[in-house]
């Protein structure tokens, strides 16, 4: 059943669309990481995906300004603009969060959410800073009816229970600060239905970096909708991959977003 809390959200209806879950494509990994491997040219890479069955893209502030004709070609495509950074990942109990953009960028440039991290091991002055910067864009998103995607994350961990287990905890704290969506690594499909039925918001999984083969990754996607998740997002699991593995498992991955879905919002 529809939540009447985004029945009437253009923005919001972009990103998850009601017949399918999302399948997208992130490709805003040079805010942190610089220069991925396979991600040099970012919108060449979109360029690629333009022409797969996916549903739209993660981007950052310049691949947008960069991408605008083609976008606007494709306007089915949804775009979802992070719009925070972290540095450094690899000592996040040292880093510091800042906003590099805002919502009114955001509006202004035409996309449909905006997204922020929430990283958890980091020190409890920089847990306060993020629960405040968070707070402040999701009040300041609901006057241009921006949705707002939080993405609880543990940096530079490994994928233990207990990680897992806080990630899930973290995002109740996403909930409460007032997320629109919710963010997570795929925690598994136990998981990942209980986290759909405590919150009564959309959840997206993250592929994470590259690991394991294809169908492993497909595995993943196809238990997470089956279980609730409203949406993928799959970057370097994709398009780290070769040509053609990464379209058999990107036409995989849509079909699995038709036949899996369970619309719960």
């Amino acid at each position: 059943m529809a939540n009447s809390r985004f029945s009437n959200n253009y923005r919001m209806h972009r990103v998850l669309r009601p017949d399918r879950a999302a399948l997208v494509v992130p490709i805003d990994h040079g805010l942190v990481w610089g220069r991925v491997p396979q991600l040099e040219a970012p919108v060449q890479v979109m360029k690629r995906f333009l022409k797969e069955d996916v549903t739209g893209f993660m981007v950052s502030t310049g691949i947008v300004k960069a991408s605008e004709v083609e976008l606007a070609a494709a306007s089915q495509m949804a775009r979802i603009m992070a719009i925070d950074a972290f540095w450094p990942t690899s000592k996040p109990d040292k880093g510091t969060g800042v906003l590099v953009a805002s919502v009114e960028d955001a509006a202004r440039l035409g996309v449909d959410c905006v997204k922020l991290l929430l990283p958890w091991n980091v020190n409890d002055e920089e847990k306060l800073h993020y629960c405040q910067r968070i707070g402040t864009v999701i009040s300041e998103a609901a006057k241009w009816h921006m949705p707002v995607m939080v993405e609880p994350v543990f940096l530079n961990s490994p994928r233990t229970p207990e990680i897992i287990l806080a990630e899930m905890e973290v995002a109740r704290v996403a909930y409460d600060l007032g997320a629109d969506i919710i963010k997570i690594t795929f925690p598994g499909p136990d998981a990942t239905a209980k986290l759909c039925d405590e919150l009564d918001i959309p959840i997206v999984v993250a592929g994470g970096p590259l690991t394991g083969d294809a169908k492993s990754t497909l595995k993943d996607v196809s238990e997470a909708i089956a279980a609730g998740a409203q949406g993928a997002v799959v970057g370097r699991k994709v398009w780290q991959r070769p040509p053609e593995e990464c379209s058999w498992l990107i036409g995989e991955m849509a079909k699995a977003t038709r036949t899996q879905f369970k619309r719960r919002w």
